[in-house]
C-alpha cells in the first residue's frame, strides 16, 4: 500500500491524465448510445443477422436426399460426398417443381454426360443371313404324258448337264402307236371330216409331240414305235425318277431339270429390320464358301407375310451364276444399304439416353439457365432404330440437351425425391411402413419383408454342408463384382457341386419339405448361370437364386458364419435385386465397377436369425463404422 501511495505521488500527472481520458471516452460512448435508438436497433439487427448466418448448414446427398447431417461427410448409402442443401436449389423465378437438381461434384461422381439433340440422316446397315436357292422360274419337272416302257436312257446320273432339246430318254408306248394310226386313218377324211382329223392331231399334241414329229408321221404314213423325251431347258438334272426298262404310267415324274445360270438368295429379315428394307435397295453379299468374293444385287422381292414360327419375312435378291459357283443351300450374308436414309432428315438420339419401361421411352432433358446440373423427366415417342441411335417421332426438339450417360442415376434421384421417374411417371413417394434408406418399396417387397420364413433347428452336419454352399456362393458373388462371365460360370459349377452333396436326409418333417421347395429353384438357377456366357443374363438368374437362397439361410442357418443380405434398387432392370456378402461393405455384383458401392444392408443373418441393424424409428445407422 505504501508502495502504491509513493508511486501515485511520483506520477500524479500521468494518473490524472489517464482518468480524464477515460471519463471523456465514456461520455462519448454513452452519449451516442442513449441519443439514438435507431442506431441501437440497427446494431441489434445486424447482430441478429450474423447469428442467423452462423446457423449450422444441413448437408445431404444429391442422389439420396433423405440423408441429412449437420456436418460434411460421405453418404452412408452410396458413399458420395455430402453437399450443402442450398447448393441444390435452382435459381430463377420460373422453376419447375419437378426439376432434379444436382451439384457439380455429384454430377461428376455420377458420370453424367449430355449431348445436344440434332437432326441428321439415319444410317443403319442391315445385316441379314440367308441361303442360295434355285430360281423357281427355271425349274422344269418332266412327267410322262403317255404310258409305256423306257427303252433307252441318256441320263445316267443326277447332276448331269443337258441342253435345251437334248434327248433324255426313249419310250415305247402302245397307246401312242394306236393314236398315230388314228391320225393316219383320219387323213383320208381330212377334206370331208376335218374335225376328225383335227381331233386326232390334237390328241398327239396333248401327248407332247411337236408339229415336226406329227408331220414326219404323216409323211411316212406309218406310226413310229419309239419317241424321245426332250429337255425343255438347258440346265442340270437334279432328279431322275426312272431307270432303263421301267414301265411307266401317264403322269408319273421322269426328270427334274434346273437352270442354275441365275439363282435366288433368300434372306431372313426380322420385324425390326423391315422398316429399313425397301424394293430396289442395294445389297452387298458374301458367301462363306467363296471367301474373298463379293456380289452386288438389288432387293427384288419382300415377303408380304411374317412367318408365325420364326417371326421373319423373306427378302430376295437375284444373282447371275454363269460359272455355277453358287450352289443351292449355300449360306450367305447380306448387308443392305437403305435408300430411305438418304432422303430423310430426322431427330436422332443415342440409345444410351433412353430408359425403357415396356410401354414408354423416357429421357432426361437438361434445364438451361441453372447454376447446377438440373434435369426434367420427359416421355417421348420413338421411330425405327438406326444403328447406335433411335429416330425420335415426337417429344424432343433439335437444340435441346439430354443426358446420355448416368441416366439411371438421375432417374434414381427422381424416385427418391418422389418426382416423376421411369417407374413412377406421376411422381410421389410410396409409403412402405419401413425405413430402408428412403427408397419406395413395392407391395410385393412389403409382403416379403413382413412374411418371414420359418426357422428350423436342424442338425449341425446339415448346417455345415449349407455353409460350404454359402462359401462357394461368395466366390461366385465376387466373380459377378468383377463382371467376369467366365469366372462366374466356373464358380457356379463349383457351387452346384457343393449343393449336390447337401444331405437332405438330415432334415425331417416340415424342414425337409421347405428345403425341397427351395432346392428346385436353387438347382435350376445355378444350372442356368453355369451354362450362360452373357454376364447380364447370368445376373438375371443370380437375382432369382438369391431370393430362394435367402429363404434357405433364414430357415436353416449357417455354421459359425454371418451373412449380410444387401439390396440395390437399380439392379435387375430397376426391379431391385438382393445378394449376400460376408461383410457390411457394399460391392455391387449387378453393376461391378460401374456402380460398385450402390446398395445397402437390409438384414444381418447369424445362425438363420436376423440381427437388427436398422432402427425402425430413426432409420439407418449413419455412424462411421456402419456405412454400407
Amino acid at each position: 500500500m505504501k508502495n502504491l501511495i509513493n508511486y501515485i505521488k511520483e506520477n500524479y500527472k500521468l494518473v490524472v491524465g489517464t482518468l480524464i481520458l477515460g471519463l471523456f471516452l465514456g461520455w462519448l460512448f454513452f452519449h451516442s448510445g442513449g441519443g439514438s435508438n435507431a442506431t441501437r436497433v440497427e446494431l441489434e439487427g445486424h447482430e441478429g443477422h450474423n447469428h442467423k448466418s452462423e446457423e449450422a448448414t444441413v448437408w445431404t446427398c444429391s442422389m439420396h436426399p433423405q440423408i441429412k447431417q449437420d456436418k460434411p461427410g460421405d453418404c452412408p448409402i452410396c458413399g458420395m460426398d455430402l453437399i450443402p442443401m442450398s447448393s441444390l436449389k435452382s435459381d430463377g423465378d420460373n422453376v419447375n417443381p419437378n426439376e432434379i437438381a444436382m451439384s457439380e461434384s455429384a454430377a461428376k461422381l455420377a458420370e453424367i454426360q449430355t449431348v445436344i439433340v440434332t437432326k441428321g440422316k439415319p444410317q443403319k446397315d442391315i445385316f441379314l443371313q440367308g441361303k442360295v436357292h434355285a430360281d423357281e422360274r427355271n425349274i422344269a419337272e418332266l412327267t410322262a404324258r403317255f404310258g409305256g416302257r423306257i427303252e433307252k436312257l441318256f441320263i445316267n446320273f443326277t447332276g448331269q448337264q443337258v441342253k435345251k432339246g437334248e434327248k433324255l430318254a426313249t419310250i415305247y408306248s402302245p397307246g401312242l402307236v394306236t393314236a398315230q394310226r388314228e391320225l393316219l386313218e383320219a387323213i383320208s377324211f381330212k377334206d370331208t371330216r376335218p374335225s376328225l382329223y383335227a381331233a386326232a392331231r390334237g390328241k398327239l399334241k396333248l401327248w407332247d409331240l411337236t408339229d415336226e414329229q406329227i408331220a414326219t408321221i404323216e409323211e411316212h404314213g406309218e406310226p413310229q414305235l419309239y419317241f424321245d423325251v426332250l429337255s425343255p431347258i438347258s440346265g442340270t438334272v437334279m432328279m431322275r425318277h426312272v431307270a432303263l426298262g421301267d414301265y411307266i404310267k401317264e403322269g408319273i415324274p421322269l426328270f427334274k431339270v434346273i437352270d442354275l445360270s441365275k439363282v435366288w438368295v433368300m434372306f431372313d429379315a426380322y420385324e425390326s429390320d423391315l422398316p429399313w428394307v425397301k424394293l430396289g435397295d442395294k445389297m452387298e453379299i458374301s458367301v462363306p464358301a467363296l471367301p474373298g468374293q463379293h456380289f452386288e444385287a438389288k432387293v427384288s422381292y419382300i415377303d408380304p407375310f411374317i412367318d408365325a414360327a420364326s417371326r421373319v419375312a423373306k427378302v430376295r435378291v437375284e444373282l447371275s451364276n454363269k460359272k455355277e459357283q453358287l450352289k443351292p443351300e449355300m449360306f450367305a450374308n447380306g448387308i443392305v444399304e437403305p435408300n430411305t436414309a438418304e432422303k430423310s432428315n430426322e431427330i436422332l438420339i443415342p440409345k444410351s439416353s433412353i430408359l425403357w419401361t415396356g410401354k414408354r421411352a423416357v429421357v432426361y432433358v437438361k434445364v438451361t439457365q441453372r447454376e447446377t446440373p438440373t434435369f426434367l423427366y420427359r416421355e417421348i415417342d420413338l421411330g425405327p432404330e438406326a444403328g447406335a441411335f433411335y429416330v425420335v417421332a415426337d417429344g424432343l426438339q433439335a437444340g435441346e440437351e439430354i443426358a446420355v450417360n448416368g441416366v439411371f442415376k438421375i432417374d434414381a434421384a427422381a424416385q427418391l425425391q418422389g418426382l416423376p421417374s421411369m417407374m413412377n411417371p406421376d411422381g410421389g413417394v410410396v409409403s412402405t411402413g419401413h425405413n430402408h434408406g428412403g427408397r419406395p418399396m413395392s407391395q410385393k417387397e412389403i409382403e416379403k419383408m413382413e412374411k418371414e420364413p420359418q426357422h428350423f433347428n436342424v442338425k449341425e452336419d446339415f448346417k455345415k454342408q449349407l455353409t460350404k454352399v454359402y462359401e462357394k456362393y461368395l466366390i461366385m458373388k465376387d466373380a459377378f463384382v468383377s463382371s467376369d462371365a467366365h469366372k462366374v460360370m466356373k464358380a457356379a459349377a463349383d457351387l452346384e457341386g457343393a449343393l449336390a452333396i447337401v444331405d437332405m436326409g438330415l432334415l425331417k418333417g416340415d424342414a425337409h419339405m421347405v428345403w425341397m421347395e427351395q432346392l428346385t429353384t436353387l438347382e435350376n438357377t445355378i444350372s442356368s448361370i453355369g451354362k450362360l456366357s452373357d454376364i447380364e443374363k447370368q445376373r438375371t438368374e443370380f437375382a432369382n437364386f438369391n431370393l430362394a437362397f435367402y429363404k434357405s439361410l433364414k430357415a436353416f442357418g449357417l455354421n459359425d458364419a454371418t451373412a449380410y443380405y444387401q439390396y440395390c434398387p437399380m439392379a435387375n432392370r430397376d426391379k431391385g435385386a438382393y445378394w449376400f456378402s460376408d461383410s457390411e461393405e457394399i460391392r455391387n455384383p449387378y453393376f461391378g465397377e460401374d456402380m460398385l458401392t450402390c446398395g445397402e444392408v437390409r438384414e444381418t443373418i447369424r445362425d438363420g436369425k436376423p440381427v437388427s441393424d436398422v432402427d425402425e424409428t430413426t432409420g439407418p445407422d449413419t455412424s462411421e463404422d456402419h456405412r454400407h
